[in-house]
């Protein structure tokens, strides 16, 4: 491979890279506009468990903004262990560690998850964006705190839906 060819791979991943900080960070800050830029236009395909799936960023924004942007929502998304793969100058995959805490002030309580991201990645006019991702849990905890302690509810892998219904976030 040349010095060229190995050079614009390394850029690749990197722009990859950043992509998916920026999508984290817009999440934790509530920002649905720069969440979609992260997104392809057009059909996609997004399987995110009890969130949902999805076929554009616009039907998956919908459902950010009615769950995630609110004010009793306070989320950090810690993305690790990044493995990107570019199979050629417009198509890449990707698989990432996902640490995720959210405080939930108005029901007092907090969810930790951890998972897996598996994403494919497509270039088009010079811009990296998502074009399929889906997410598969592996742990998660979720806390009681309005005794002003916290109390587990559950430690495993996926709580049931009683426990973790994303609908119950919603303003």
């Amino acid at each position: 491979m040349s010095l060229e060819a190995r050079l614009a791979r390394l850029e690749a991943i990197e722009d990859i890279r950043q992509l998916k900080a920026r999508y984290f960070h817009a999440c934790d800050n509530k920002q649905p506009d720069v969440v979609r830029e992260c997104f392809a236009a057009g059909k996609i395909e997004l399987r995110y468990g009890r969130i949902g799936d999805f076929d554009d960023r616009e039907k998956m924004l919908a459902v950010f903004t009615e769950l995630a942007c609110q004010p009793h929502i306070v989320e950090m998304h810690h993305g690790q262990n990044s493995r990107i793969t570019v199979q050629d100058d417009s198509n890449a995959t990707g698989i990432w560690g996902l640490y995720y805490y959210m405080i939930d002030t108005r029901r007092q309580l907090v969810t930790q998850l951890a998972g897996v991201y598996h994403d494919t990645y497509v270039r088009r006019d010079g811009q990296w964006r998502i074009s399929r991702s889906s997410y598969e849990v592996t742990s998660t905890q979720i806390f009681d705190l309005t005794e002003g302690l916290a109390r587990v509810i559950f430690a495993g892998t996926a709580a049931p839906p009683e426990l973790d219904d994303p609908g119950k976030q919603a303003g």
